[in-house]
Parts: C-alpha cells; sequence; structure tokens
C-alpha cells in the first residue's frame, strides 16, 4: 500500500520525545511539551524546568519523565494532577497499566507501579531494564534485561517474575496486539506472539542488515525506522524513497492508517495511506450504522462506552458520531464547543 506524506510541521527546538496522544501528537522540544491536532496545529503548550525523556498517553492522562521525576498531565489542556513523584536515580522507562495505572523502571534496577492518579502502589528489584515492552493483562508484564533477555513479572499479592527463554535479543518494540518484532544477535528480524511462558508463534521475516530506532504496526504490518533513518515496510520489504533518505530518530504510530516520522531537529512528518484510510472510513461508517438501528440497552451502554472511550483517546470526530447515533445532542453540542473554542 502507498503511503504519502500528507502534512508538515518544524518545531522551535530541538525533540527529545514524542508519543501519540489518541490520533493527535505529543513533542517535547526544548523546554517545552506540545501537543498538535490531526493537522498539526498546537492545542496546547506547556514549559517544564527540565526537558521530557519519555511520554505516553492513557486514558485521559499523559506520563512523562524529566529529571529525577515523573508527572502527569492532562490530555485536554496540559495542566499537572498531583505533585508528581521522583527517584534518586530517576526513572528510565514507563508504560500504562491496562486497566488504569502505571509501570516504571528506574535505573537501580526497579520495577515502580502507580495508580491512575500517580500515586505509588508498589515497588519490585528485578535487576537491569533495558525497555519495557508490554503488558499480556492488567498482571503479567514483559520487559528486556540489561542483557538483552525477555522477562516476565506477575504483579499480583505475592509479586514473582521468571525467564522466558535464554535467548538475546539486540533489539525489541514495544508489544502491539499482542505481537513483537525483535533483533536477534546475528541481525536477523523476527515476529513473536508471547505468552508468560514463552511463546504461541516465533517466525523470521527479514533478512536483510537493518539497524532498527523504533517500530509501528499499522493496518498493513510492521514499519521499521531504521538508524539510517529510513523508512522500512516489513509487509513487503521495500523501503519508503524519498529526495532525502533521512526521515528521522522517531517513528510514532497515531492510528492504523497514519504515522509521524521525527527528526531531532524538530523536523516533523506526518504519513497517511490513502488505501487504509478508506478501509478506516467503512469501518467507522459500519460502527455508526450499528449504533443507529441499536435498540437494546446492552448493546447502546456499550455504545455509549465507546464513545466515552473515543473521547477520552482524542478521537473527537467519532466522538460525535457515536453520540449522535445514540441521540446525547448534548454531549455532541459540548464537543463540537470544544473544537471551536467557545
Amino acid at each position: 500500500m502507498s503511503w504519502t506524506v500528507s502534512r508538515s510541521w518544524q518545531a522551535p527546538n530541538l525533540i527529545s520525545t514524542a508519543c501519540s496522544v489518541g490520533s493527535e501528537l505529543l513533542v517535547s522540544t526544548g523546554l517545552d511539551v506540545i501537543l498538535l491536532d490531526e493537522d498539526t496545529n498546537p492545542r496546547w503548550k506547556k514549559e517544564l524546568p527540565f526537558r521530557v525523556h519519555a511520554a505516553a498517553h492513557a486514558s485521559g492522562k499523559i506520563g512523562i519523565l524529566f529529571g529525577h521525576g515523573f508527572h502527569l498531565l492532562r490530555a485536554s489542556d496540559g495542566s499537572q494532577v498531583g505533585e508528581g513523584r521522583s527517584t534518586t536515580s530517576g526513572f528510565s522507562d514507563l508504560l500504562a497499566r491496562p486497566g488504569g495505572g502505571w509501570v516504571l523502571s528506574c535505573r537501580q534496577g526497579q520495577l515502580h507501579v502507580f495508580n491512575q492518579d500517580g500515586r505509588g502502589l508498589k515497588r519490585l528489584a528485578v535487576g537491569g531494564v533495558r525497555r519495557l515492552v508490554g503488558w499480556f493483562d492488567r498482571e503479567h508484564l514483559m520487559w528486556q534485561d540489561d542483557d538483552g533477555k525477555l522477562r516476565c513479572a506477575r504483579l499480583a499479592n505475592e509479586d514473582s517474575q521468571r525467564l522466558l527463554e535464554d535467548r538475546v535479543w539486540s533489539w525489541v518494540s514495544r508489544m502491539s496486539q499482542g505481537r513483537l518484532l525483535m533483533q536477534s544477535a546475528d541481525g536477523m528480524l523476527w515476529e513473536g506472539t508471547p505468552h508468560p511462558y514463552g511463546w504461541d508463534n516465533l517466525e523470521t521475516i527479514e533478512t536483510r542488515s537493518l539497524e532498527p530506532l523504533s517500530a509501528h504496526r499499522a493496518g498493513d504490518g510492521w514499519w521499521v525506522l531504521s538508524i539510517d533513518g529510513s523508512l522500512n515496510a516489513m509487509a513487503d520489504g521495500e523501503p519508503i524513497e524519498l529526495a532525502n533518505a533521512n526521515l528521522g530518530d522517531f517513528l510514532v504510530g497515531l492510528a492504523a492508517d497514519t504515522m509521524a516520522t521525527i527528526k531531532r531537529d524538530g523536523l516533523t512528518r506526518i504519513w497517511q495511506s490513502p488505501e487504509l484510510s478508506q478501509l478506516r472510513r467503512v469501518e467507522l461508517q459500519k460502527m455508526v450504522a450499528e449504533a443507529k438501528v441499536a435498540s437494546d440497552w446492552d448493546e447502546r451502554r456499550k455504545i455509549f462506552k465507546r464513545a466515552c472511550s473515543a473521547e477520552e483517546e482524542g478521537r473527537i470526530s467519532l466522538a460525535i458520531e457515536l453520540y449522535e447515533s445514540l441521540g446525547r445532542s448534548s454531549d455532541v453540542n459540548r464537543l463540537l464547543s470544544g473544537q471551536r473554542g467557545d
């Protein structure tokens, strides 16, 4: 499928990190964090005392790491939730927890579990953490240790952890739809479907010499941003060709049909696939059609929860359509007023 640059944006300073906020994009540039809407117009900007080195979004809140601290911002306006938390050595990575809450790794080899409002719940000593990978469910967390091996912890009443296997990986993606993309020591790329005790499926998908920086699983499969700045589709193995081959240092997935490549110097490109966009429109039309004919209360309640989730994730157009299908004109007017800035 063809992907093209739909729009670009230039940050005023160097970019240190970025993350998706629903279908919108948060960037840390200099000492500011800026939330860009789907048309790359700034929704809000917040100045901080230090540059942000990691960020993640969930349930209407944005978790950020700067200095030695962990702070939460409201996705709606950038205002801070609570006073934040800190640790002596500083935090290195963060991940939203299914059902609400956060887990962070620190440079002293511990996992820190927080609730949805940033209040600490527990700590678990696990040794060095290279990267938090993803969740199997609310209790089972996977990460890559300092040796490159994958581990899983069960965060229940009696915390426990185990080594998934002895294999060493030089790079591992975030978990997406239950799948991982990994690079083995010999440079080959693998795709796997893990479970807490091993693999349901694990196979080689790429034998070329790629050095991945980050990856996004889009509607047509995995896309990999390489260390040389090239963007590579794992479905057909053909990189996207531009006059300037160095597309960036960060790859952020915004939706099944949208992703962003970002250079540290501030140049941000938003990519879209026309074919996937059409499939997405068909899916939205189907969802709205189902909502219009739904009369059963349980079904209407599910649609209402879907609308609330879409609103929290910043997918305002979808939320408006679903509220309209339920006849909730007050919510529709509220969202439309918010878009107009009334």
